[in-house]
């Protein structure tokens, strides 16, 4: 599990780079100011949660193995294909119906995070 998610987030961190690259230099000029800065929000949630992801590898590295960080690991990376994607196909294909898609998204990215709080919390010792 920790090597899954550790590759993961990598190649979600990557995709971010290229993804936010291709926006800057590629649909800047293309698209208008407002769809840009809705790109942009996809770029950065997406970067955020590849690191996310990541902290989930390593906590399964320190902690060991648990049903809650694999789900918390599975939300952040369903939550970034959801909530990013639906901003990058928006911004710029303009089907405001793809709107829909981000809030189930921003819930997977919450409740993901929620799971690793409960399994920080529920650690009996400091290790």
């Amino acid at each position: 599990m920790q090597r899954k998610f550790m590759a993961w987030g990598a190649v979600l961190a990557m995709l971010a780079v290229g993804i936010g690259a291709f926006g800057a230099h590629l649909l800047k000029p293309v698209i208008s100011e407002d769809y840009m800065k809705v790109y942009e929000t996809g770029v950065q949630y997406h970067l955020v949660h590849a690191l996310g992801v990541i902290l989930i590898a390593l906590a399964v590295g320190q902690w060991g193995e648990s049903v809650r960080l694999r789900w918390a690991g599975r939300l952040l990376i369903a939550g970034t294909i959801l909530f990013s994607g639906s901003l990058y196909v928006l911004s710029i294909s303009g089907i405001k119906v793809l709107g829909a898609i981000t809030p189930i998204g921003g819930v997977c990215f919450i409740i993901g995070w929620l799971c690793l709080a409960i399994e920080g919390f529920s650690r009996k010792t400091s290790s």
